[in-house]
C-alpha cells in the first residue's frame, strides 16, 4: 500500500504546491513586474511563498493521492480480492492511517516551526519589494509618471543610441504652484553610479517657471513674475532609489503570523488581563461620568450659575432622602435653565466622545487578540484536515473504483472549494468577533468529520450508495424505456379463450381508451390535482380491464395472438396517493411545499400515462384484427 501511495501523494503534491504557487504569482504579478529584481530575490521569494502555501496544497494532495490509490485498487479488482481473502477495508487502510498520521504530526511542527519564520520572511520580502522604485522604461508617446514629482512625455526613442527625441517634462517636485516645463529636442536618461539618482541630460530646449515665491512679497498682486530660461545643454538630477532596500523584520516577529504555540499562548494571556483592566477602567468611567452618580444644585447669585454643592446619590440614597430634580429645574430663570442644558449636553458629548475613542482603541486591541487565537488554532486544523481528507478520498476511492486523473480530480477539486469556502467563513467570522475563535476555526472540520465516517462506515460495509452507475440505472429506468410484457405459450391448457366473449370486450377497452385520450388532452392544474387527491380513477379501471383480458387470452395456442399481447404496456400507479386519504392529500398540496415537486413529477408520469393508452387504443384493434382472421381461417377449414 506504501509503494502504491507515495509515488501518488508525492506527485499530486508536486501539482498541487505548483498550481496554488502559480495562484499566488498571479496575485502578486502587478508588484513584481518592472521592478527589476534579480533572479536570487525571485528565487527567494518563490521559496518563502512554497512554505507558505504547503497548508493548502497538503490537504487536497493527500485527498487526490487517497482517493486516486484506492479508486485504482477498485477498477483493477485488487481490492476485491483482498476483501475476498477475509482482509477488510479498515484493515487495508491500516498502514496509510499510520504513515498520514505521521504527516499530521509533522504538519504540526512545521505550523508551529517553519511556519512563523516562512510568514515573517514573505511579508517582509513582499514589503520591500513593494516599496522598490521601478525599473525606468519610458513609453513612447503618453506621459510617464513613475518618476515622484515629474511627468516625461517622449514623443520617439531611438532603442540604438538610447537618444529621447521631442522631450515635455512637468517638474512638480516643489509643489503644483511652482510647477516647472521643460521642452527639449532631445535627451538622454541614466542612473547614477549608486542608483540613488537620474541624471536627465537635455539639449536645444527651453523652461518656464512661475516664481510665486516672489509674488507673495511683491506690493502687485496681479503681476506674477516667471523665468524662461534657453539651454543648449542641461543636466537635472533626480533622486530615485533603484536599489533593493530590505525592510526589518522585527515588526514582522512581532505580529501574530510570526509566533509559535508558546509564544501565541503568552501573547494572548497578557493581552486578556490587558483587555480586562481595560474594560474595568472604562466602566468606571461611565459610572462616574453617568447622571445616576451626581448631580448640581444651582443657585443664583447676580445672575450667575454657580455650583453651591455636590451631593452623591449613593450617599443620598443610603440617607433615604429623596430629590425632585425636576422640581429644582422648574424653580429657575429660563436663561439659567438653557446654561445648565448647554453644559450638560457639551458635558454629554465630550463624555461620548472620549467613550467612543475608547472603545475604538478597545476594539483594536481586540482585534489583535482575536487573530493571536486564530493563529493559535490554526497551528492544530492543518494536522487534522489532512487526517479528514485521507478518511474521505480512501473510502470514496473504494466506493466509486475509478482511478486515474480523471473523475478523482473532479470529486477532489469538489470537495476541496467547499472546504475552502466553510474554512474561509469560520476564519473572518473569528476574525470579525461575530464567532469565538475555537467556533470559526474548526468549523471545516464539524463539517468534513462525519462525512469522513460516514464514507468510511459505508465503504466497510460495501455500500453502493455513492457508486455512479446506481443513479444512472435508476435515472434510466424512470426516464428511458419501461419494462415490457413478457408472455409465453402454455404447454397444457385447460380453459381456452373465449373468443365471442373477448371481443365486446376489446371493442369497449378500444373505445375507452379513445375516451380518456379525449378527456384529458388539457393538463390538469396544481389545485385540481391535489382537490382529487392525485388520484385517477378512471385509468385504474382501465388498466384494470386491460389486465384481465390479457390473464385470459393468454390461455390461448396461437403464437401470433400471444406475441401481440406482449406489446401491451405495463401502466403503473404513476405516484397515484391511492393508500392517502384526500384529507391528507390536501394538506400536502396546500400546506406543505412537498407538493410541488411531486405535481411536477405527476404532471411528466402523466404524459407517459397518455402514451401507453394510446398504445392500449392501438394494440386493442391490432388484437381484434389477429382475432377475426382466426375465426376466419378457422370457419374457412
Amino acid at each position: 500500500m506504501l509503494q502504491t501511495f507515495l509515488p501518488l501523494f508525492l506527485m499530486t503534491f508536486g501539482i498541487c504546491l505548483f498550481i496554488v504557487l502559480m495562484q499566488f504569482l498571479w496575485r502578486y504579478i502587478d508588484d513584481l513586474v518592472g521592478k527589476g529584481l534579480a533572479i536570487p530575490v525571485l528565487a527567494e521569494m518563490f521559496f518563502y511563498a512554497a512554505l507558505f502555501l504547503v497548508p493548502m496544497a497538503l490537504p487536497l494532495a493527500i485527498l487526490l493521492a487517497s482517493l486516486m490509490t484506492f479508486g485504482n485498487l477498485g477498477e483493477r479488482l485488487e481490492l476485491l480480492a483482498m476483501k475476498s481473502a477475509g482482509v477488510s477495508l479498515i484493515h487495508i487502510m491500516r498502514p496509510l492511517t499510520i504513515f498520514i498520521c505521521m504527516v499530521s504530526i509533522g504538519a504540526f511542527f512545521f505550523q508551529n516551526n517553519v511556519m512563523p519564520v516562512a510568514q515573517v520572511k514573505l511579508s517582509t520580502l513582499l514589503a520591500s519589494i513593494k516599496q522598490k522604485s521601478p525599473e525606468l522604461e519610458i513609453p513612447e508617446g503618453i506621459f510617464y509618471k513613475e518618476i515622484t514629482g515629474f511627468n516625461v512625455y517622449v514623443k520617439e526613442k531611438d532603442n540604438h543610441s538610447g537618444l529621447l527625441k521631442d522631450l515635455m517634462i512637468y517638474d512638480y517636485s516643489e509643489g503644483f504652484n511652482n510647477a516647472r516645463v521643460i521642452v527639449a529636442d532631445s535627451g538622454r536618461l541614466k542612473t547614477s553610479a549608486d542608483k540613488l539618482y537620474l541624471i536627465l541630460s537635455l539639449f536645444n530646449g527651453e523652461s518656464f517657471e512661475n516664481l510665486k515665491d516672489q509674488s507673495k512679497r511683491s506690493r502687485v498682486k496681479s503681476a506674477v513674475p516667471y523665468r524662461r530660461e534657453s539651454f543648449a545643454t542641461k543636466d537635472i538630477l533626480i533622486a530615485f532609489d533603484a536599489n533593493f532596500n530590505r525592510m526589518d523584520e522585527s515588526f514582522m516577529q512581532n505580529q501574530y503570523m510570526g509566533k509559535n504555540l508558546q509564544n501565541l499562548q503568552t501573547s494572548i494571556d497578557s493581552m486578556s488581563l490587558k483587555l480586562d483592566s481595560i474594560r474595568n477602567s472604562n466602566a468606571k468611567l461611565a459610572i462616574r461620568q453617568s447622571y445616576l452618580q451626581q448631580f448640581t444644585a444651582y443657585e443664583s447669585k447676580e445672575d450667575t450659575v454657580v455650583p453651591v454643592s455636590k451631593i452623591d446619590s449613593l450617599e443620598l440614597a443610603a440617607q433615604n432622602i429623596s430629590v425632585n430634580i425636576d422640581s429644582i429645574y422648574n424653580a429657575l430663570s429660563p436663561g439659567k435653565q438653557s446654561s445648565i442644558l448647554n453644559k450638560a449636553k457639551t458635558r454629554i458629548d465630550n463624555t461620548r466622545s472620549e467613550l467612543v475613542f475608547k472603545a475604538a482603541a478597545l476594539g483594536d486591541e481586540a482585534q489583535r487578540m482575536r487573530l493571536h487565537k486564530t493563529e493559535w488554532h490554526k497551528k492544530f486544523t492543518l494536522s487534522v484536515a489532512c487526517i479528514v481528507f485521507f478518511f474521505i478520498g480512501a473510502p470514496l476511492g473504494a466506493i466509486i473504483r475509478k482511478g486515474g486523473l480523471g473523475m478523482p480530480v473532479v470529486i477532489s477539486v469538489f470537495l476541496f472549494i467547499f472546504y475552502y469556502i466553510i474554512d474561509n467563513i469560520g476564519y473572518k467570522m473569528a476574525r470579525n468577533g461575530i464567532w469565538d475563535a475555537w467556533e470559526g476555526m474548526w468549523l471545516s472540520t464539524a463539517v468534513l468529520a462525519p462525512l469522513g465516517a460516514f464514507l468510511t462506515y459505508k465503504a466497510a460495509n460495501d455500500s453502493v450508495i455513492l457508486n455512479a452507475d446506481t443513479y444512472l440505472n435508476a435515472l434510466k429506468n424512470l426516464i428511458g424505456k419501461r419494462p415490457g410484457r413478457k408472455i409465453e405459450k402454455k404447454e397444457v391448457i385447460i380453459y381456452a379463450p373465449d373468443y365471442d366473449a373477448l371481443v365486446p370486450r376489446l371493442h369497449q377497452l378500444t373505445a375507452d381508451s379513445k375516451q380518456y385520450i379525449q378527456n384529458h388532452r388539457r393538463w390538469v392544474n396544481y389545485f385540481t390535482y391535489w382537490k382529487s387527491g392525485g388520484k385517477d380513477t378512471t385509468a385504474e379501471a382501465l388498466a384494470g380491464e386491460m389486465e384481465s383480458i390479457i390473464e385470459e387470452l393468454c390461455n390461448s395456442d396461437q403464437n401470433l395472438l400471444l406475441n401481440k399481447l406482449m406489446d401491451f404496456p405495463i401502466i403503473g400507479s404513476y405516484h397515484q396517493l391511492a393508500n392517502i386519504s384526500p384529507r391528507v392529500a390536501q394538506i400536502i398540496g396546500f400546506v406543505f411545499p412537498i407538493g410541488i415537486p411531486i405535481y411536477l413529477l405527476a404532471v411528466y408520469q402523466r404524459k407517459l400515462l397518455l402514451q401507453d393508452i394510446k398504445t392500449v387504443q392501438k394494440v386493442s384493434g391490432e388484437t381484434l384484427a389477429i382475432i377475426f382472421s382466426l375465426h376466419l381461417s378457422t370457419h374457412t377449414e
